[in-house]
This record gives C-alpha cells, sequence and structure tokens, in this order.
C-alpha cells in the first residue's frame, strides 16, 4: 500500500483517535495517515528569525507529523496576507476587501517553495501527495521543478469563483497554470468545478472532455467535485455523550419555555452574519407576536483577528446586536444572545439538538459543515429545521432543508416563520432525507473518493464528472 503525505497549512491532527473536541477532517485524515503510515507536514504556527527548514517530527495519535516553522515575514506576507486578505475575500466574490500587494504574492509563492524544498525529503518513490487548500496552490509546480514524479492530489475547502470574479486578480493566469501540475483537482460541488473548468476554457483558451479531463497551459489535469462531509457516526455518538447531554440540558433550562434559532460560525464576513441579525430583526418586525417567544443564539469564534476586516465585522456585529437588543429586549427577555467564545464539538452537539431551528445563512461557502452537524444532532422523533443559504455549497445536497437567499431580509424571515410553524409530520420527513445524505456522504466516503480518484481506481475514475 502506498504512503500518503498530506501537506496542509497547519497541522492539527487528534491526540486520540474519538477525541470529541477534534475536526472531523483532521480525524479523517489522521484515519488514513495511520492506516498508510504516512506523514502530515505543515507549518507549526510559530516563527523563527531565519528561516531554516527544520524540521520537528513527532508521533501524535499514531499519525507521525512535520511541523516547520516560518520567518515573521511569511506570516505576514502569506499568511495574513496573500491567503486571507488576496485570495479568501476574493474567491468569496468580496473583491472590495482583497488586497492586491506584490509583497503577498512574492511571500505567497516564497512559502510555497520552502514548503516544497522542506518536504522533498520525506517523499518517496511510491507516496501518494495530497495538498490541501488555497494556501497552498502553486505546492505541485514547486514539487515538480524539484523532479518530483509521484502522484499529487488537490482539494479546494473553499468556492472556486466564477471566472470574471477570478480574472480580477493579478497574477491569475499565473496561479491557474501552477495548478496543472497536479494530477487531481478536487472541488465541493459541481458549480465550483464548473467555474473552474470554464476558466480554463474561456480565459486560458483550454479544452474540456466528458471524462473530466481539462487541457490548459499545455497539461492535464483530471477535475472532479467531492463533496466534504462529517464523521457521522462519531458525531451521533457524541450527542449521547456527557458533554452533549450537559449542554442540551443546560439548553433547555434556559429556553424558559421559549424557542431557540441558532446559529454557529466564525466570525467571518462571507458568514453573512449582519444579514442574519438584520433578517432575524425584521422577523422581529413582521411579528410581533413572537416577541418573548423566541430568541437568537449566535456563536460566533473570532479568528483572524489580525485582519482589519474581521476586526470591522466584528465591531460591526456588535453594534447591530445591541441596537437590536435595545429595540426589542423587555427586563426578562433579549432578543439576540450573542457569543464570541469557542466551544468543543461535543459541547456544540448539545446546543444543536436543543435548537428548534439551525440557521446556516452564509453569502458564499465551500461546504458549511455546521449544516450536517445539526442535522445529525437532531431528536429523529421531534427534529429541528435548517434554514440553508443557497450559496453554501451543502445547498446542493441537502435540498429538503429551507433554501433562502441571505441577501434577502424577508426570505430568511419568512423561512423563520414558516420553520416555527412546520408541523412535526412535515419535519420529520424532510430530517430523514437529510439525515440519510449525512450518513452516506459523510467525511469518510469523501476521504477514501478522492484517494480512490488519485491513485487511479476505475470505478472513482468514471464517476469524477458524475458526483454533486
Amino acid at each position: 500500500m502506498s504512503r500518503l503525505i498530506v501537506i496542509s497549512n497547519r497541522v492539527n491532527p487528534p491526540a486520540e483517535a474519538g477525541q470529541g473536541s477534534a475536526g472531523g477532517l483532521a480525524m479523517a485524515l489522521a484515519a488514513a495517515l495511520r492506516e498508510s503510515s504516512g506523514v502530515w507536514f505543515g507549518w507549526s504556527g510559530e516563527t523563527t528569525e531565519t528561516f531554516t527548514g527544520q524540521l520537528s517530527v513527532r508521533r501524535i495519535g499514531g499519525v507521525t507529523v512535520a511541523l516547520i516553522d516560518l520567518e515573521e515575514q511569511d506570516r505576514q506576507e502569506y499568511y495574513n496576507g496573500y491567503a486571507n486578505k488576496t485570495l479568501w475575500p476574493l474567491f468569496h466574490y468580496r473583491m472590495d476587501l482583497a488586497a492586491y500587494e506584490r509583497s503577498f504574492s512574492a511571500g505567497y509563492e516564497r512559502v510555497n517553495e520552502r514548503f516544497a524544498e522542506t518536504v522533498l525529503p520525506l517523499i518517496e518513490p511510491d507516496d501518494v501527495i495530497w495538498v490541501q487548500d488555497y494556501h497552498l496552490l502553486m505546492l505541485a509546480r514547486e514539487l515538480r521543478k524539484r523532479g518530483v514524479k509521484n502522484r499529487i492530489g488537490f482539494f479546494l475547502h473553499i468556492p472556486w469563483p466564477a471566472r470574471r470574479v477570478f480574472t480580477t486578480l493579478p497574477g491569475h493566469a499565473e496561479l491557474a497554470e501552477a495548478l496543472f501540475h497536479y494530477d487531481l483537482i478536487g472541488f465541493q460541488t459541481e458549480d465550483h468545478r464548473e467555474a473552474f473548468t470554464d476558466y480554463a476554457l474561456h480565459a486560458a483558451g483550454g479544452t474540456a472532455r466528458e471524462d473530466g479531463i481539462v487541457e490548459a497551459f499545455g497539461r492535464t489535469v483530471r477535475v472532479g467535485a467531492f463533496p466534504i462531509g462529517i464523521d457521522t457516526p462519531e458525531f451521533v455518538a457524541s450527542v449521547e455523550g456527557d458533554q452533549a447531554r450537559t449542554y442540551f440540558t443546560r439548553m433547555r433550562d434556559s429556553l424558559a419555555g421559549r424557542r431557540m434559532i441558532l446559529g454557529v460560525d466564525r466570525l467571518d464576513y462571507s458568514k453573512g452574519l449582519e444579514e442574519r441579525f438584520l433578517a432575524y430583526e425584521q422577523f422581529l418586525a413582521d411579528n410581533p407576536d413572537q416577541h418573548e417567544q423566541l430568541f437568537l443564539l449566535q456563536i460566533a469564534t473570532s479568528t483572524r483577528g489580525e485582519v482589519e476586516a474581521y476586526q470591522d465585522i466584528r465591531a460591526k456585529l456588535d453594534t447591530v446586536s445591541g441596537r437590536i437588543n435595545g429595540e426589542y429586549a423587555t427586563v426578562d427577555w433579549v432578543p439576540i444572545r450573542y457569543v464570541n467564545r469557542p466551544y468543543r464539538r461535543d459541547e456544540l452537539a448539545g446546543v444543536y439538538r436543543a435548537a428548534h431551528i439551525g440557521l446556516v445563512t452564509p453569502l458564499r461557502d465551500g461546504m458549511n459543515l455546521v449544516a450536517k452537524e445539526y442535522v445529525a444532532a437532531q431528536d429523529p422523533k421531534d427534529p429541528g429545521v435548517l434554514i440553508l443559504s443557497e450559496f453554501a455549497g451543502a445547498a446542493e445536497q441537502m435540498q429538503e432543508a429551507l433554501i433562502v437567499n441571505p441577501f434577502s431580509r424577508e426570505d430568511v424571515a419568512e423561512a423563520i416563520k414558516r420553520g416555527l410553524a412546520m408541523p412535526r409530520e412535515e419535519r420529520v420527513r424532510r430530517w430523514e432525507s437529510l439525515m440519510h445524505g449525512v450518513t452516506t456522504q459523510d467525511v469518510a466516503a469523501w476521504r477514501d473518493s478522492f484517494v480512490s480518484a488519485l491513485t487511479g481506481s476505475p470505478a472513482e475514475s468514471r464517476r469524477l464528472h458524475s458526483v454533486g
């Protein structure tokens, strides 16, 4: 069996298999790495005065982890700069927030080169290499320059933008050309795959075949949609665990007979949190009979605090939530509970189960696993209702949710009203359909389908163009 080499910006395997607080992606990748005696390579998150390329190799939860430190300049130009001030906003259709500085793109290319140079001694001839996400778009090109002939796959966890959005990026052709050094590129949805193919055809003068092969820049690459899932068995089991039960009980006690609408997101402008608050305000304005009968709990974990756009969204949300509470709150009721601290996944499982409505309304999202976690946490006999943005990747699979346009306050407000009034029979029917998808298209299925396609399984190669 070939070894699997996973390369990502950060490395975060669970300390122990089944650890409740570990993310499903980390657990799935760790399981594959344990099975293949593979290596997980990436940045330690630490900085050093001068980059040396020195590796720190250790075993964590049965996984071999190889870490490097970067310079502070790398962190500012590659991570805070090109990755999170240029690519992230652009790929989420926020061209107005994207910053284009030559030092950012230079730092990004430099770090991709450093990753390639440092991981090179770890790669054996039969290894299969799987690169993760937008931080490392150029990595295959750098590995090929250094003579690596192994199969190299790339998976993009965030959306691939429409052609006319992507072409606003200075140097877009060089970035796209670098992707053609991979053997397989995986996207979350058919829409993202089609957007990439459209760029190759109409901006790069390429061609596309029915079997998922795209040719451009004098090279070919196979592309496919591989929608990611959650670790459903583990997550369902966690709902019955002590932590989840404790948080479920706490939430039920705090409801005081009211119903809860729940949002769980990273604090990010792509999540549509300000629009969500305003839609909820619209609901309150349109439905005065519902005052004091429900509340919105919004958990928004702060990230990337050094990037100015994230400081701005936090300030806006503080202002909007304060204004709504000031307008509608009574002495014993606050319409919005807004929380910025993080919670463990098993704690969130209990909160999900207590919520009558899961409100997942990003303006643009690669997938959004919160939608799937919310479904997996529900009581099968009395499930809540999922309200889901049409611009979340999950909407392609989760059509039994109430699909909304997150830019429309009225659309979201009406969906909240409909969800609150939905009969149990309809809620159960919708949940059963959603849960079937969450169960059959879980994170293990995602991992196995991608790796099989990369290693050349005929069945997976046939399936590439039809996944969705």
